[in-house]
């Protein structure tokens, strides 16, 4: 508002990064603000740059505070901006290789605030919860912007130990969410009540309406209207298992590139394996090599000191590259096929996309995570994550349910795709420890450096569902 450039980071960054981030930037000043790890991060900031600590702040020493800013005279000048002129820089997590600095406008930010507050339908009787980082282009638009323009009330969750208790004193009526919060609401409702129990009382007429009221009402979901899922593929059986509980979770596409504005599937358009259709004012096209590219107000005006990346991204009319390889109906829904640089060749010489496979295998309710790998290999492996909740029910049942789901993911793939075996892998994957970029997705690149030295030893192996020993 003040007319500046703001720099948002993720929260969770390593003292190298922010420093990279700070120092690409070229940024003048830091605010900081509640930080469950700063002395982790601080050690990042340049000692030359200015520091404000914002109320909640952390233990530690800076040049001023809030209060310091509040004693100072408003700005006396109008610092209203041009359209055109550059509104915030906004680093990529990353999934391999350095962030790149994503630059937006005033303009791309207002495009796709007016327009994505009026495909929902948001107004000033709306709540949110705000949970992701504000440097999540979703949080920043779907959040912070929207409830700007539209006046809409938000609420501040206080900690992921409290999340559920936030979600019921806001009780939103419109939020997004990351694939991996959706399933996490699923888990913690089957940790009170068996899943095939709960499956029974939605089922009954009459009281199964009631039953998913009550569920939704224990997450403090009752009140949403407005349910979005996006940046990664939701499994089917999860938006089957939300809509018996009487909520429609509606998939969304974007990326920070794009403000996050590019397709969504809205109530009657769903069709199962598509995201759906271009926002209002989104063109699409796919190329020769089957990249999905879109052009629209929203898209960026270039990578920060990075021209060349900025011409490798930007065609010369204007149309965002994706890195998405898909295909559109002829209804235009779009359905993703595949990341173009995620490809890998097997021994063999035959290319495989490993998201589609994904996303097969993710239907297993017990799986929380998973990768595909195979290049060089004579046949691809999955390895998959499992979530902890209901970690009762015996190894062997569990491993058979497993041993099942590959059985029927390989019966309907091609046979260069076939995966050799399923690998339960010991380690979690986190933010933390790596294996995740801030926005929640898989670094193939730090998986395949993790696992690699054993993917021969696992091919070699007879069982078709291994343990991680």
């Amino acid at each position: 508002m003040a007319g500046h450039v703001s720099v948002p980071l993720y929260p969770n960054l390593t003292a190298d990064s922010v420093n990279q981030v700070l120092t690409h930037s070229d940024s003048v000043l830091a605010f900081i603000g509640k930080l469950d790890d700063w002395p982790g991060m601080s050690a990042g900031v340049p000692t030359d740059l200015p520091t404000i600590s914002l109320p909640l702040h952390p233990p530690g020493t800076f040049d001023f505070s809030w209060d310091d800013l509040q004693k100072r005279s408003p700005i006396q000048d109008d610092p209203r901006p041009a359209g055109e002129q550059l509104a915030t820089i906004i680093y990529t997590s990353g999934t391999t290789g350095l962030p790149k600095g994503v630059m937006h406008s005033f303009a791309n930010l207002g495009f796709a605030t007016t327009h994505g507050t009026q495909l929902f339908g948001l107004n000033e009787n709306d709540r949110l919860l705000s949970y992701l980082p504000l440097c999540h282009v979703a949080e920043r638009m779907f959040v912070e912007l929207a409830s700007i323009y539209t006046g809409q009330t938000v609420f501040f969750a206080e900690s992921l130990d409290t999340f559920i208790t936030d979600l019921q004193r806001a009780r939103p009526t419109a939020m997004f969410g990351v694939p991996r919060i959706w399933t996490k609401f699923q888990m913690g409702v089957y940790s009170k009540i068996p899943a095939k129990r709960l499956d029974f009382l939605l089922g009954l007429p009459w009281i199964g309406k009631r039953v998913g009221h009550k569920v939704l009402a224990g997450l403090g979901l009752d009140a949403l209207r407005v349910a979005l899922s996006g940046a990664a593929p939701v499994p089917q059986t999860l938006l089957s298992w939300y809509q018996k509980l009487g909520l429609d979770v509606l998939e969304v596409y974007g990326m920070t590139e794009s403000c996050g504005y590019s397709h969504i599937c809205l109530p009657g358009q769903y069709k199962q394996g598509w995201i759906g259709k271009p926002c209002p004012e989104v063109e699409v096209r796919i190329d020769e090599s089957g990249e999905v590219q879109v052009r629209s107000q929203a898209n960026m005006l270039g990578y920060f000191k990075e021209p060349q990346k900025t011409a490798e991204t930007l065609t010369e009319d204007g149309f965002l590259r994706t890195g998405d390889k898909g295909e559109q109906d002829a209804e235009g829904r779009l359905r993703l096929t595949g990341r173009l640089k995620e490809i890998f060749k097997t021994s063999k010489g035959k290319y495989v996309a490993p998201a589609p496979i994904e996303n097969r295998l993710a239907v297993h309710s017990r799986i929380e995570q998973v990768c595909v790998v195979g290049d060089g290999l004579s046949a691809p492996l999955g390895l998959c994550v499992l979530s902890n909740v209901n970690q009762e029910e015996a190894r062997a049942s569990l491993h058979s349910s497993l041993e099942k789901l590959l059985e029927e993911v390989n019966a309907v793939l091609d046979k260069h795709e076939r995966l050799r075996r399923l690998v339960v892998v010991k380690d979690s994957w986190a933010v933390e420890n790596g294996f995740l970029t801030p926005t929640l997705k898989i670094k193939r690149n730090v998986i395949e450096d993790t696992y690699g030295a054993r993917f021969e030893e696992w091919s070699a192996r007879s069982e078709a569902v291994l343990w991680q020993d």
